[in-house]
């Protein structure tokens, strides 16, 4: 009894560890090591060199380290700044406009980075002081900075998309094609819930007092949107203009990437031997937190699949879809991971439930470019759902000292909201998804 349920011990274990407090990692590979003995013996070191050789010799998983060094490169630019300036300008005149001009900033960021930490702390830094001076709510202030510095994890390039895409098996380039309208939705989602908290409640958003803005002329107005505007965007159709005209794969576009982003710096006169010391160091660090998850994931695999783990949770799943159908059985596992997204990061939810959920979900007949997408959705709230959301944490550590925790907690509840909304529209509307792929790769 105790072995043929032994994967389900395994996997019981892993998340008691990881609730204690236990570093990624080390549990990962810990259970990994005391039931793979278990299980299969002394043999099971024999296995293991081998599949940990073929995580580090996959060369798409290369796009990852580039595009970290793209988007640190871009935070130490200076764009953010001129894209926050000059948006905020463009949207002052509306009610909510410093809020609106904050999410279509997270989203060009988002475009050009995918970095979520750097974006909240980035936007955390320069928006949120200037909207409370503004007289913005402060749970509306730091909701829309907190929910607009996760969009990067879905408007791509996302480098989530690049890992689910290569555990999953499905071409990195699908995906951000498919990717790129749920992205737009929930930009638009965000920008209504704060057009209505604007018109409900006038003094949560006020207005930029138009003799404020009397004095910028067209042509001022277009100096800035030029200057603003125009790098981000080179850079945005530099990377996926290239992997969506096929000159490029994703690993060849992130390379594209970095150089882009170090000469837009360059340009920007914010280069210096100390900046790229610093985003080599930082992009090393993220890199290796990444890489040794994967192996700890892929040791977990190893020993979970050939244990018959994946066999005990299809079974599972497939008694409900029998019973109360294949849609019932989304519904649960997205519940899942949205409720494992309170307390895991995106990268381990990534690397240990999607290997086991997604092949079997595949096999019941969903898309399989559509549910990595409906996966990716799921996961941004991950940055955003107390008590461990990444997200919070980020905007905590920078904003004013009259900003506590529970303003940001409490003005993030929205946003989860509309973002749950934008996971249903992707559910109910799969065109959303699979259209523009089959337009451009067709």
């Amino acid at each position: 009894m105790f072995m043929e349920y032994l994967p389900g011990w395994m996997f019981l274990a892993l998340t008691i560890l990881l609730m204690v407090g236990f570093p990624v990692t080390f549990t990962l590979m810990g259970t990994a090591l005391t039931f793979g003995l278990i299980g299969f013996g002394w043999d099971f070191f024999n296995l293991l060199p081998l599949r940990i050789w073929g995580v580090m010799t996959n060369v798409t998983l290369l796009a990852v380290p580039l595009f970290v060094f793209m988007g640190v490169m871009l935070e130490r630019s200076g764009l953010a700044e001129e894209l926050l300036d000059t948006m905020g300008l463009a949207f002052g005149r509306l009610r909510g406009g410093l809020a609106i001009s904050v999410v279509v900033v997270g989203a060009l960021l988002g475009a050009s980075t995918g970095i979520v930490g750097a974006t909240v702390v980035t936007m955390g830094l320069l928006a949120v002081p200037t909207m409370l001076k503004r007289g913005y709510q402060k749970e509306l202030a730091t909701g829309t900075v907190s929910a607009s510095g996760t969009l990067g994890q879905i408007i791509p390039p996302s480098i989530v998309l690049v890992l689910i895409g290569d555990i999953v098996g499905v071409p990195v380039g699908d995906l951000f094609m498919g990717a790129v309208l749920p992205g737009f939705v929930l930009v638009g989602l965000y920008i209504l819930y704060i057009l209505i908290a604007a018109f409900l409640k006038p003094d949560w958003a006020p207005a930029i007092p138009k003799e404020e803005l009397a004095a910028l002329t067209p042509a001022i107005m277009l100096k800035k949107f030029s200057r603003a505007l125009f790098p981000p965007l080179f850079l945005m159709v530099a990377v996926l203009g290239s992997i969506f005209a096929g000159v490029a794969s994703p690993t060849e576009a992130a390379g594209v990437g970095a150089v882009g982003a170090t000469l837009l710096t360059i340009a920007n006169k914010k280069f210096s031997l100390k900046i790229l010391h610093e985003v080599m160091h930082s992009t090393m660090q993220l890199t290796c937190m990444v890489f040794i998850i994967l192996v700890g994931a892929a040791s977990f695999g190893l020993v979970f699949r050939g244990m018959g783990g994946d066999e005990l949770v299809r079974n599972f799943l497939g008694g409900i879809s029998h019973q109360y159908g294949q849609w019932t059985v989304l519904a649960i596992v997205m519940g899942i991971i949205f409720v494992i997204g309170f307390f895991l990061d995106f990268i381990e939810i990534t690397f240990i439930h999607v290997p086991v959920l997604a092949p079997i979900m595949i096999e019941f007949g969903f898309d399989p470019a559509w549910f990595c997408i409906l996966i990716a959705v799921n996961l941004q709230t991950s940055f955003m759902t107390p008590p461990f959301g990444f997200s919070l944490f980020y905007l905590k550590a920078v904003t004013p000292p009259e900003i506590r925790t529970g303003h940001i907690y409490r003005g993030i509840i929205p946003f989860v909201f509309f973002q749950l909304i934008g996971l249903l529209i992707v559910v109910f509307f799969p065109e959303l998804v699979t259209w523009l792929p089959s337009v451009v790769f067709k």
